[in-house]
């Protein structure tokens, strides 16, 4: 099916870990013929250890999510058919900053802010930001469910502190639509219903600033 539907050339649809981000894009790029770009987070080799010993490992962990982003996006975005086709992500570059904010000590961050906005100042910005809200305790079902190792021991602390780092984000935004989507309990993939709610929000246009919906209720 052609992906007429979006009225956004560029889409990045973004969440907690356990969200269901990367199912949810994947499953509309299938359908509408979109370009996708999935993040390649299991590649990183510093993962494991930082889920152990996150004092040790965060600088390593996210200098290595922050260099596999870009250079992903860099090969992405600087293809001259971007616009022939609705372009959705599983992320945002700028996640690399808020997980960065919420792992790393105050020396560490310094560093690292100065590195990501140089590696930042090329790339456009997404037409339509999408949040998938998730409360924590579905966040840890979900991430139990797909059963990775190096996750079986999240603490809901550490997911809190995520969503509270993107909601900060989301208030200081003056110069973007993003649009928050509540999704408690929601099954898109086995509820078709609930997926075509999605599908009409995604379809829909909005001013910059915050909007907040929810499905499923």
């Amino acid at each position: 099916m052609a992906n007429t539907a979006f009225p956004h050339q560029f889409i990045a649809i973004e969440g907690n870990i356990g969200a269901g981000k990367t199912t949810l894009t994947t499953m509309i790029a299938e359908e509408f013929g979109c370009r996708l770009i999935l993040e390649q987070f299991t590649d990183n080799p510093f993962l494991p250890f930082f889920y152990e010993q996150p004092e040790r490992y965060a600088f390593p962990v996210e200098l290595f999510f922050m260099t596999e982003r870009h250079k992903q996006l860099q090969e992405e975005l600087g293809q001259i058919n971007l616009f022939q086709q609705t372009l959705l992500a599983d992320y945002f570059f700028l996640k690399t900053l808020l997980f960065a904010r919420n792992n790393l000590n105050t020396e560490e961050y310094r560093l690292f802010q100065r590195l990501f906005h140089i590696l930042n100042a090329s790339f456009p910005k997404p037409e339509l930001l999408v949040y998938l809200h998730r409360p924590v305790d579905d966040l840890l079902k979900n991430i139990d469910k797909r059963g990775r190792d190096f996750e079986k021991d999240m603490a809901p602390e550490y997911l809190l502190q995520i969503q509270n780092a993107y909601f900060d984000f989301f208030k200081a935004q003056t110069d973007l639509p993003i649009l928050i989507i509540d999704i408690e309990g929601v099954d898109f993939i086995e509820n078709q219903s609930n997926y075509q709610e999605l599908l009409n929000l995604l379809c829909q246009t909005y001013p910059v600033g915050i909007h907040r919906k929810k499905i499923g209720a």
